[in-house]
């Protein structure tokens, strides 16, 4: 077993994915779960997702919901949401992720932040 790390370091992604797993709740589950404690029918487990990625962090509203349904209390949930908030976006790696200049590439607009194709100047300078 993987002992937990001191919940005073732990930002907001680990601790939900352990809260939940120690339920044995899939993400979809923890959605169902909060949306039926929060009584709002919007969530889903793609939000869930996110948070535990850290590729958001939930506002005062849910975070108060997660205290409640993963038995957490609020205020370790919102320092942890703070520490996450502080250290940033995760780096964009792994398979299917792009740097941001091959995001900008990739959506016609180049690094010198000039557009590729198309428009007025590129019909008067061929």
């Amino acid at each position: 077993m993987i002992s937990p790390a001191p919940p005073h370091r732990t930002q907001l992604g680990p601790l939900l994915v352990r809260h939940r797993l120690a339920r044995g709740w899939s993400q979809r589950r923890a959605a169902a779960e909060l949306c039926a404690a929060a009584g709002v029918a919007t969530l889903s487990r793609h939000e869930v997702s996110r948070w535990e990625r850290q590729r958001r962090v939930p506002g005062e509203f849910w975070l108060g919901w997660l205290a409640v349904v993963l038995d957490v209390p609020a205020a370790v949930l919102t320092e942890a949401a703070a520490r996450t908030r502080r250290a940033g976006p995760p780096a964009a790696t792994g398979p299917g992720r792009r740097s941001a200049a091959a995001a900008r590439a990739g959506a016609g607009v180049r690094p010198g932040g000039t557009t590729r194709g198309g428009g007025a100047g590129a019909v008067a300078n061929r």
